[in-house]
């Protein structure tokens, strides 16, 4: 037990402080399932912690049966959801970028990074106001960009230069989305209560 979570924290500190020695050994190896229990599991443990924040910020009587089954049900299957769509994305920036078109590689290098879920779900749980959501989530918003970059670059093996630029555009549109009322939207998927207030 002791081994595997010491293995669990060594992968973490080196996707922060070694994202090109960790992710240049993902490789295809038939164990796609891992990936996928990954990303359940992450969504589980995202799910319960900020069930638990909202019990102990919003007091007992706001517990129902909805944010539950909401805590332990619909937060992981949505990880699973996005770990794909992400790593169809970057299927999409390999394929643009001269890089591999492998999917298992880009389904483990995306589960890789879920601990970033969990993560997320309580710092937007945690926002108690407008300016403090919208910095939370442009924060992890271009954390996740730079770990994109580092799995297009080093997983899939595609072109420096060209995976810098489809990230500048990306970041050029997120930031444009940013300063529109578009980001009400982004933001209210984040934390309702808070953009609810905001708009009020």
């Amino acid at each position: 037990m002791k081994t595997k979570k010491r293995s669990w924290l060594s992968k973490i500190s080196d996707i922060f402080f070694r994202p090109k020695y960790f992710f240049s050994r993902i490789v295809a190896d038939g164990k796609m399932e891992d990936a996928i229990l990954k990303a359940f599991l992450w969504g589980l443990v995202g799910g319960i912690l900020v069930f638990i924040i909202n019990l102990i910020r919003d007091g007992f009587y706001v517990f129902n049966v909805f944010s539950l089954l909401k805590a332990i049900v619909i937060y992981p299957v949505l990880a699973v959801i996005l770990l794909f769509i992400f790593a169809g994305l970057m299927m999409l920036v390999s394929e643009i970028t001269g890089g591999e078109r492998d999917w298992e590689v880009a389904v483990k290098g995306i589960a890789s990074i879920f601990f970033i879920y969990p993560l997320a779900l309580i710092l937007n749980a945690l926002a108690f106001d407008c300016t403090s959501i919208w910095i939370i989530s442009l924060l992890t918003d271009l954390y996740m960009a730079f770990l994109l970059y580092n799995i297009a670059v080093y997983c899939l093996h595609g072109k420096k230069v060209s995976v810098l630029f489809v990230v500048a555009v990306g970041l050029v549109l997120l930031g444009c989305m940013y300063m529109s009322d578009y980001r009400n939207v982004w933001l209210s998927l984040k934390n309702v209560s808070v953009i609810s207030s905001c708009l009020m």
